[in-house]
C-alpha cells in the first residue's frame, strides 16, 4: 500500500482553481493593445491568465510573473523526475552513499 502525500498548498475548498471567465479572461488583441496596463493588473490580482485572441483564435497568454515562475519550476521538476525514472529503468542510478563519498573526496582536495 502507498501513502499519498500532498504539500501545504493542496486545498479542497476556499481559493482553489478558479474557472476561466470568457468575458474577463479571453480578450481580442485590439482590446489588449488599448488596455494593456489594465490586463496586467488583472492577472496580478486574480492570478488567472488572460488569453489574447487574434482573428478569433488564441494567439497568446498573459500570466503574472509568480504563476509563470511556478509553472516553469514545476515543468523543470517534472523533467527531472522523468529523467530519473528513465535512468532507473536503464539501471543508471548511483547510490547516495557513493555520491557522498565522491563529494567528500572532492572537498578534501
Amino acid at each position: 500500500m502507498y501513502d499519498v502525500l500532498y504539500d501545504a498548498s493542496y486545498r479542497t475548498t476556499g481559493d482553489s482553481v478558479q474557472r476561466l471567465k470568457p468575458t474577463r479572461d479571453i480578450q481580442p488583441v485590439s482590446e489588449f493593445r488599448a488596455n494593456a496596463a489594465k490586463f496586467i493588473d488583472q492577472v496580478r490580482e486574480t492570478k488567472q491568465p488572460v488569453i489574447i485572441t487574434q482573428h478569433g483564435r488564441g494567439a497568446a497568454v498573459l500570466v503574472d510573473i509568480d504563476s509563470y515562475q511556478d509553472l516553469t519550476d514545476s515543468l523543470a521538476l517534472l523533467r527531472d523526475l522523468l529523467d530519473s525514472s528513465e535512468a532507473s529503468r536503464r539501471g543508471e542510478l548511483v547510490l547516495h552513499e557513493d555520491v557522498m563519498q565522491e563529494m567528500r573526496a572532492l572537498l578534501r582536495r
